[in-house]
């Protein structure tokens, strides 16, 4: 659904909760050509596979869940979560997630 256009790096890379402007954000290309920007909101892990959270730029409250794969040391790889029961566990255990935070 989506492929990594781009990632514009920032912050200080200690996963510590710095300002916003120094949040790490990447561009989202869709299929039909939709660019949005989002910021990276963090990767977590669950049942061995990892997966990253992302808040679009686009004035909603929607957050984006992908699977996240590094492929050297500073790219990684989008992962659509393409089986629906998957997809309902990792919203949940983000959910589980962002309320112990």
């Amino acid at each position: 659904m989506a492929d990594k256009d781009k990632v514009i790096h920032g912050g200080c890379g200690d996963n510590c909760s710095c300002a916003e402007d120094d949040a790490d954000y990447l561009t989202l290309e869709f299929d039909d050509g939709q660019e949005v920007e989002c910021e990276i909101m963090g990767v977590f892990e669950f049942e061995g596979k990892e997966y990253i959270a992302l808040i679009p730029d686009d004035g909603t409250d929607d957050v984006y869940i992908y699977g996240y794969k590094e492929t050297t040391e500073e790219e990684f790889e989008l992962i659509d979560i393409e089986d629906d029961e998957e997809f309902k566990k990792v919203v949940a255990e983000f959910e589980k997630l962002t309320v112990e935070e």
